[in-house]
């Protein structure tokens, strides 16, 4: 009998990082800011940091397009400016939910995990923009819903 893997909460995060400095053409950090090695832009503001949630397993067996884990995602965009807070937030989400045209419905971004296929994704919650010590960061919370592919 062939041995179902379970979701890893740090391939979901891993993967997501990758598009979101990918496709927002801005560094994003994974639990801290970037570093000034991160690319594409180093630790340059505005950019992005990527805060893992928790992820929670649900659904039907593993393996079965329903949906095995849910990951909650929260990217808080760091600026100089409310503005700067904001312009940034506006490509993350265009980044995790922009679709491609035509009728497939398939998103515009990838989000590339071994093993595993993404099923959906959708904004949680919007903060907006806060202002703490001169440094704007604007908070966004996402669920990815992933279904384990072996």
């Amino acid at each position: 009998m062939e041995k179902l893997v379970p979701v890893s909460g740090r391939e979901v995060s891993l993967a997501v990082q990758k598009m979101l400095s990918t496709a927002t053409t801005r560094s994003c950090g994974y639990g801290t800011a970037p570093t000034t090695s991160s690319t594409p832009t180093g630790a340059q503001v505005p950019y992005a940091v990527l805060y893992p949630l928790g992820l929670t397993t649900d659904g039907p067996p593993y393996g079965q397009a329903d949906g095995d884990a849910r990951a909650l995602l929260q990217v808080t965009s760091v600026a100089t400016t409310a503005e700067q807070a904001e312009w940034m937030a506006d490509r993350v989400r265009a980044a995790m939910l922009a679709r491609k045209g035509g009728s497939n419905g398939a998103y515009a971004t990838d989000i590339a995990i071994p093993g595993c296929s993404v099923l959906r994704r959708a904004l949680d919650k919007e903060e907006g923009v806060a202002v703490a010590g001169g440094i704007y960061s604007y908070v966004q919370r996402y669920v990815v819903e992933v279904t384990s592919l072996s």
